[in-house]
């Protein structure tokens, strides 16, 4: 047993965020103001991000400023940006048709953005309905799931989003809290193999979502109450 470090944990390292909006006159900027304080939102969003993908000792550190956007467009939102440098971009018009729950829905995308932008991808290898399905998972445990999200069988397990963010939650209950944090971790510094599940897991993914699938149908049918 390694000895016991008596040093507390490094603190998170919280990145310098810049507000950009390009339309102060569209309402779904006002909605924005009045429902949040951008620096605390973005916070959040982070801390969400570290809580459930990372640990104090292995959140990754190359984050140097997240830049958020709003301007109207179609859509909800998307980020990209380099390995220092993230850059959201949130939809105003978005916002403001959201507004009876703006709160809310403005939180939770910031939550499922800013995972984008620190999550690990196997090196841009990774199916892009995991990426998503993460994102949504961190989400989902942030209490920020939007009313209309409920777990559903869909054709393939990787079909993204919330879909694939409930059968994510469903192995995390299985396999203990962290599994996700691991599947994560695994995807750092390799390309994506379908057997990361199985290394994570000791099951195959797609073993784990027949049984997932199975799960839904009996708590359909009423055999079982519990999620």
């Amino acid at each position: 047993m390694p000895p016991h470090d008596p040093r507390p944990p490094p603190p998170l390292v919280i990145p310098d965020f810049v507000l950009r909006v390009e339309d102060l006159s569209h309402p779904g900027a006002s909605i924005f103001f009045d429902c949040v304080k951008p620096r605390e939102a973005l916070k959040l969003a982070v801390e969400a991000s570290y809580t459930w993908l990372y640990t104090s000792l292995t959140a990754p550190t190359n984050v140097k400023t997240i830049t958020l956007v709003l301007r109207p467009f179609d859509g909800v939102a998307y980020t990209l940006g380099t390995h220092e440098m993230k850059e959201i971009n949130f939809s105003l018009d978005w916002i403001k048709k959201s507004e009876a729950r703006a709160r809310d829905e403005i939180l939770g995308v910031l939550v499922h953005e800013v995972v984008h932008c620190y999550q690990y991808n196997a090196q841009g290898t990774c199916p892009g309905g995991l990426v998503e399905g993460i994102a949504d998972f961190v989400r989902l445990h942030a209490d920020l799931a939007p009313p209309h999200w409920r777990p559903k069988a869909t054709e393939k397990w990787d079909a993204g989003y919330d879909a694939t963010a409930y059968f994510l939650d469903w192995i995390e209950k299985r396999c203990g809290e962290g599994t996700i944090r691991k599947l994560n971790g695994s995807m750092k510094d390799s390309k994506y193999r379908v057997d990361l599940f199985e290394d994570v897991t000791g099951e195959s993914v797609n073993s784990l979502y027949a049984l997932y699938c199975e799960h839904l149908e009996r708590k359909s049918s009423g055999e079982i109450s519990h999620s």
